[in-house]
């Protein structure tokens, strides 16, 4: 789903940054604290927490994503 998930914010015209977290356990406990399973894909916008790919998918359904986008100006108008 990475894969997927960064096509789409490749389709909005933002460049994600992506990072490993395998062997980062200081990076793995605090995204569990945030509520992520760290197994799965971890997204952040403008610095706060996004969600997995579900919450990303839901945020794009509902059009909320690419107005996130904006807002963290990863992205323009």
């Amino acid at each position: 789903m990475c894969h997927g998930i960064k096509a789409l914010f490749y389709y909005f015209g933002a460049s994600p940054a992506v990072y490993e977290v395998d062997n980062d356990v200081d990076l793995e406990f605090s995204l569990r604290r945030l509520g992520s399973n760290t197994a799965f894909l971890a997204v952040f916008v403008g610095g706060k927490y996004l969600g997995s790919t579900k919450e990303v998918i839901s945020h794009h359904i509902d059009g909320t994503l690419k107005r996130k986008l904006i807002e963290a100006k990863a992205i323009l108008l």
